[in-house]
């Protein structure tokens, strides 16, 4: 099949209309908005006319039921937005209608379940991707750059002995929606560790053990929502060059709370042998997104995805007996469409996946063994991978 990939949006809340909608009008040469999911429309076109206009809407079919998505043999694509706890039978039965996927995470509630959709999608010769968009952020580019630097570079970090990312929040109220109840999937854990993890992994690979303290830290709500983590994972130490000073052992801090007063947040805390790196501030896309008035502008306004010089990040290096302040800077924009690019490769050219799903299994994997050692209160090894 050739053209643009016929593409079915399930959800029209903040997933939707932020995260998925805008890039599929914004690359009409990948992909077509054919259909959204909307149980409740509010009038003709529904949000989506809302959110983009009438233009937007114009041709596109407007479905109460997945069943209908389903039974549409023009859809080719299935994104799914919807929460958390549907995101296992959608995609389930989205595959058993021989339709690709695009689901958000995090994928699945349990990594038996991600690993039974990866295998079903593999069978079934149809491209399964997880929505990890923060592979795209301009500081996690910016990160992947430090990193890579050879260790003779005088900025380089030296052998890590300790990687730190926060992705923090200030909330002092429920939000009142779906994400307050005590569903699968439900929880700041699962929301932002997601892509904590997912970063983690990608940068340092499967740890040894995992060991986490994960709560309600606000007491709001049901206390099995969590609002605040803390997982270590360990690793064996960093390889170092011959003669340099070896660290015994490499350490993985990943933290999310909703009770951080800050701003900007802290992101990035990377300390090394020869320096260290800070970063503070998000990628600024989400609230670009947020607010843009056409799609368009993802490729047209010049400060989409750029971050700003105040929150490039800064490194302190080790130099003789001084210490070296220099600013790392956010060069590379970052760039959501990215993701959507790769989706359509895989799709029509079979190119493998820049994101697998057998990745966001084991991020899932992850987030059970930190669950399970927050409630036993002890560190819980990583088994080898099956």
């Amino acid at each position: 099949m050739s053209g643009p990939i016929k593409t079915a949006v399930l959800g029209v809340g903040l997933s939707g209309l932020t995260f998925h909608v805008p890039f599929v009008l914004a690359l009409p040469e990948l992909f077509t908005l054919h259909a959204v999911l909307e149980r409740s429309p509010a009038g003709p076109g529904g949000r989506l006319q809302a959110r983009f206009g009438e233009a937007a809407a114009r041709g596109v079919a407007i479905y109460n039921t997945l069943d209908q998505v389903l039974a549409d043999p023009q859809v080719e694509l299935v994104i799914i937005g919807t929460p958390s706890e549907t995101h296992y039978e959608f995609a389930k039965r989205t595959l058993e209608a021989g339709k690709h996927v695009l689901v958000d995470k995090p994928v699945t509630a349990t990594s038996a379940q991600a690993h039974e959709l990866d295998a079903l999608a593999k069978a079934r010769g149809l491209v399964l991707y997880p929505y990890q968009n923060r592979r795209w952020d301009s500081d996690f580019l910016a990160l992947q750059a430090l990193l890579a630097l050879p260790a003779g570079d005088a900025r380089s970090l030296g052998t890590l002995w300790e990687f730190e990312s926060r992705f923090d929040r200030f909330r002092t109220a429920l939000k009142g929606t779906w994400k307050d109840e005590p569903r699968p999937a439900n929880g700041l854990t699962y929301d932002l560790a997601a892509h904590t993890l997912d970063q983690a992994l990608v940068l340092f690979g499967r740890p040894l053990s995992v060991t986490a303290r994960v709560e309600n830290i606000r007491g709001l709500g049901h206390p099995d929502v969590d609002d605040n983590f803390t997982i270590t994972l360990r690793y064996p130490p960093r390889p170092a060059p011959a003669g340099a000073l070896q660290p015994t052992s490499f350490t993985v801090i990943l933290r999310g709370s909703i009770l951080s007063v800050r701003a900007p947040q802290v992101r990035y805390v990377v300390r090394g042998t020869q320096g260290t790196y800070t970063k503070f501030g998000v990628d600024v896309q989400e609230d670009q997104l947020r607010v843009i008035g056409a799609p368009e502008e993802i490729f047209t306004a010049p400060a989409y995805g750029q971050e700003p010089e105040e929150l490039f990040g800064t490194l302190e290096n080790q130099r003789g007996d001084d210490v070296v302040r220099s600013i790392w800077p956010s060069s590379q924009k970052g760039d959501y469409a990215g993701l959507f690019r790769d989706v359509a490769r895989a799709i029509r050219e079979k190119a493998p996946q820049a994101v697998k799903f057998e990745q966001s299994a084991e991020v899932i994997e992850m987030i059970e063994l930190a669950l399970q050692s927050s409630k036993e209160g002890r560190t819980i090894p990583v088994p080898p991978r099956a």
